[in-house]
C-alpha cells in the first residue's frame, strides 16, 4: 500500500502540532500526530483541513472524525481540501476520503491546495482507479477466426502435455520392469481394490442390460425370417470385440479417471506433492505409476467380466422370446466365436487403461490453487478420457481390417 510522510520517510518525519490550535473532532487527542480534520470557511466556499497521519491504521477514527464534521448532511457543495498540515498520507486514506466526498460516482474532484506534490500523486492515482472501478469495460469482439485458432492452440498445449506425460509414465514403467523393487508395491495393491474389485458390480449391471438389450432388438428382426440363432452370433461377436471393452473402459474412465484428478488436484491444493518432492521422492513414481499400472491391469479382467455378463444377458433374452436353450446357446457361441476376437478385445483394455490412466494424473497435476479448478479438470477428464477412448478404438478398428483380422 502507498504511503508517504511528510519529511522523507516512510512513516517517520512527523512535527509535533498543539491540538488546541486545531479544534474540530480530535481536539485533546493525546496523540498529537493522528489524523485529524476540521471544517472552516474562507468567506467563499467551505474548507476541509486535514492534519497529521492519514493511515490505514487510523482509518477508523478518520471515517469519526468525517462524521463530527459533516453531521448528517454530508459534505458540503464546493468544498475545499486544505493539507498544508498533513503528514503522512497512504491510499487507504485517500480511498475513504474519495469515497466520503462522493468522487466515482459522478462527483468532481474537489479543488485542493497546500498539498505536498506526493500527496497530490496519491490523491490523483486513487481517485484514477476509483473512477476505472465504476466504468463497465466493453467486451473486445473475437472473431470466428480468431475463436478457432486460440480453441487450437489450446489443445495443442493440452495434447502436448498429455503426451509428455505419456513418455514420462513409459519410462517410469519401463524402469520399474529392470528394478521392480522401485514399484510401490502397497499402493499398487491399492490401487487394484479401488479400480478394480470395487467396480465389479457396476460393470456386471451395466453389460448385462447391454448384452439383453442386443439380443432383444436383434431378436425382433431375425425372428421375422426365421434366423433366430444368427442373434447369438451377433450379441457374442459384437460384445466380445467392441461393445464390452469399449463400454468397460468409458464406466471407468467416469469412475477411476475422474477419482485420479480429484484425488491428485486435492493433494497439490494442499501442499501434500510438494511435500513429497521436499522429501526427495519422485511424485510421478510415488502417484501417477502405481495408479497407471494398476488400471492396466485390472481393466481386461474388467472386461472379461463384462464378456461374461453380456452373454447372460443375451442367454435370457435367447431363452425366453428366441426358443434357444443355454446349451444351444453356449454351444453356438464356441462354434462361432473365434479365439482372435476375444484376444483383440482384451488386448485394447491396457491401451485404454494406458490413455485413461495418464489423462487423469496430467489433468489432476495439472490443477491450479483453487478448488474450483479441481471440479472443471476432473470433468474435463471424463470428457477427454471418453473422446480419446472412442478414436483409439476407431483407428485400432481401421487397423485391424486394413491387416485382415
Amino acid at each position: 500500500m502507498g504511503r508517504i510522510s511528510r519529511g522523507g520517510g516512510a512513516t517517520g518525519g512527523a512535527f509535533p502540532l498543539d491540538s488546541a490550535q486545531i479544534p474540530g473532532c480530535c481536539v485533546n487527542d493525546p496523540n498529537p500526530t493522528a489524523g485529524r480534520c476540521r471544517l472552516s470557511s474562507d468567506g467563499e466556499a467551505p474548507v476541509l483541513h486535514l492534519s497529521g497521519h492519514w493511515l490505514l491504521e487510523g482509518l477508523a477514527a478518520l471515517d469519526g472524525c468525517l462524521d463530527d464534521v459533516f453531521g448528517r448532511k454530508g459534505a458540503p457543495s464546493g468544498l475545499r481540501l486544505d493539507g498544508s498540515e498533513l503528514v503522512a498520507l497512504d491510499t487507504a486514506a485517500a480511498l475513504m476520503l474519495w469515497r466520503r466526498l462522493g468522487v466515482g460516482e459522478g462527483a468532481a474532484l474537489p479543488a485542493r491546495s497546500g498539498f505536498d506534490p506526493r500527496f497530490e500523486r496519491i490523491l490523483l492515482l486513487v481517485a484514477e482507479r476509483l473512477a476505472d472501478t465504476g466504468q463497465a469495460h466493453p467486451r473486445r469482439s473475437q472473431s470466428m477466426l480468431a475463436w478457432l485458432g486460440q480453441a487450437a492452440a489450446g489443445v495443442g498445449s493440452m495434447l502436448a502435455g498429455h503426451a509428455g506425460y505419456l513418455g514420462m509414465t513409459l519410462a517410469a514403467l519401463a524402469g520399474n520392469l529392470v528394478d521392480p523393487r522401485r514399484m510401490r508395491w502397497r499402493e499398487f495393491s491399492a490401487q487394484l481394490s479401488h479400480t478394480g474389485i470395487t467396480a465389479i458390480p457396476v460393470i456386471v449391471l451395466v453389460t448385462f442390460l447391454i448384452g439383453l438389450i442386443m439380443a432383444y432388438l436383434l431378436g425382433q428382426q431375425a425372428a421375422m425370417y426365421g434366423a433366430n440363432i444368427f442373434v447369438v452370433d451377433g450379441v457374442a461377436l459384437g460384445m466380445v470385440r467392441e461393445f464390452s471393452p469399449l463400454i468397460v473402459a468409458v464406466i471407468v474412465a467416469g469412475r477411476s479417471g475422474a477419482a485420479f484428478t480429484a484425488q491428485l488436484g486435492t493433494m497439490k491444493l494442499t501442499e501434500e506433492i510438494d511435500a513429497i518432492r521436499t522429501l526427495g521422492l519422485s511424485a510421478e513414481q510415488v502417484l501417477i505409476v502405481p495408479r497407471v499400472l494398476g488400471l492396466m491391469v485390472v481393466l481386461p479382467l474388467l472386461v472379461f467380466v463384462g464378456n461374461l455378463a453380456s452373454m447372460g444377458g443375451a442367454m435370457l433374452v435367447a431363452s425366453l422370446m428366441l426358443d434357444i436353450t443355454p446349451g444351444a446357446f453356449v454351444d453356438r457361441v464356441r462354434d462361432f466365436l473365434a479365439l482372435r476376437h476375444v484376444v483383440i478385445g482384451l488386448a485394447k483394455a491396457p491401451l485404454f487403461a494406458l490413455v485413461i490412466g495418464v489423462i487423469g494424473c496430467a489433468m489432476g497435476l495439472s490443477v491450479s490453487r483453487d478448488t474450483r479448478s479441481i471440479g472443471i479438470n476432473t470433468t474435463s477428464t471424463v470428457v477427454q478420457s471418453i473422446v480419446a477412448v472412442i478414436l483409439l478404438d476407431a483407428v485400432i478398428a481401421v487397423i485391424l481390417q486394413e491387416i485382415g483380422l
